[in-house]
């Protein structure tokens, strides 16, 4: 009986002392956490307590924006033409040799002249006779031997014979095939002895010295691209840049891709380039001098209104803006900043009004 009391005791004593230091750590804890908040202190859950959100930011300074643009095209000859035959016979020559130079005017090919020949040799010979004819007609009628009547149809028919003749030379040039302007000639198409017409392709004659540049671009770009604008383009396949300068475009936008034809020369008189290549064109459409332009990430859309967050005192403060030109990498401010403002570009998504942030990186 003694000893269960002892055993009793000793497990109340262990109670006790177990409570006691319960006990003592609440209160020591209390008066702590009470003094940590304090009368009137937000709890660790209210906005001024949060951390300050670490953002990038720029500042806005006026400077020079360019709008360029990048778009494929074509090499095309400045000159080409299927060769033909003005009228209708069986060649008898050809004067050329595939893919040589040729100037304009010389005699390519040639088909059968004989019977205008003939012809011709008819007719100059009544021309002769002719003029006899009337120079007699002239001295009778200088002594009124003849009538006025007698010598004006003596002059008339000389005036035929002279404009049949010249209808013979202008067939006969027919019959004679030219290089129209200076270029290279390509495969020919027909050899001696084929029957050729107006329809019958002899070859193609291409002037290379220089090379036009053709490519379309968007609908807005329309009356913005003038005649004297420079662009550089590359080859397919190649690294090297070329230089060009557009010196024409298309009146109209093509209802149907809704863009608008422009054209370029390039000086090829080394004979780089061929026609037929694919290229890469770049080009500047229209400089903007003195003007503000913000990176592309730093803008935000609500309900269609653009505005970005400025940093002010520590705060991110919203600001509506007008767009104007967009580039690869940056937007043109039309209204809404001014020069020095300070741009936040980076946690646009997790800004808020009145939101403190903190400038990492300010550029």
């Amino acid at each position: 009986m003694c000893l269960n009391m002892n055993k009793l005791t000793r497990w109340i004593i262990i109670a006790v002392i177990v409570i006691g230091f319960v006990v003592l750590g609440i209160v020591r804890f209390v008066p702590h956490s009470n003094k940590e908040m304090g009368p009137g202190t937000p709890s660790a859950g209210s906005p001024v307590n949060r951390k300050a959100l670490i953002v990038r930011a720029v500042i806005i300074r006026e400077k020079s924006l360019q709008d360029g643009i990048n778009i494929s095209g074509s090499l095309i000859p400045n000159e080409e033409v299927n060769l033909s035959f003005e009228t209708s016979g069986k060649i008898t020559e050809i004067c050329f040799e595939e893919g040589t130079e040729v100037r304009q005017g010389d005699v390519l090919a040639r088909i059968n002249d004989a019977p205008l020949q003939a012809q011709l040799k008819k007719q100059e010979a009544q021309l002769e006779l002719n003029e006899d004819r009337l120079y007699r007609q002239q001295t009778l009628l200088e002594k009124e031997a003849v009538s006025q009547e007698t010598y004006q149809q003596a002059e008339a028919s000389l005036s035929a014979l002279k404009a049949d003749i010249e209808e013979i030379h202008a067939k006969l040039a027919q019959t004679v095939l030219r290089a129209p302007f200076d270029g290279i000639i390509g495969l020919r198409q027909v050899s001696v002895g084929a029957y050729a017409s107006p329809n019958t392709t002899v070859a193609t004659l291409t002037n290379t010295s220089k090379l036009k540049i053709e490519f379309s671009v968007p609908e807005r770009y329309a009356g913005v691209l003038k005649a004297g604008a420079p662009l550089t383009f590359k080859v397919e396949g190649e690294t090297k840049e070329y230089n060009a300068v557009v010196y024409a475009t298309n009146s109209i936008v093509d209802a149907d891709t809704r863009t608008f034809s422009v054209r370029a020369i390039y000086d090829n008189s080394k004979r780089e380039l061929v026609p037929g290549r694919y290229v890469s064109v770049s080009l500047v459409t229209r400089t903007f001098e003195s003007t503000m332009a913000i990176p592309s990430e730093a803008i935000i859309t609500e309900m269609g209104i653009d505005k970005v967050f400025l940093y002010k005192g520590g705060k991110a403060i919203p600001v509506d803006i007008m767009k104007g030109l967009r580039t690869d990498a940056e937007v043109q401010v039309v209204s809404g900043l001014e020069p020095g403002d300070t741009v936040i570009t980076s946690g646009i998504m997790q800004l808020r009004t009145g939101m403190a942030v903190e400038l990492k990186e300010i550029n």
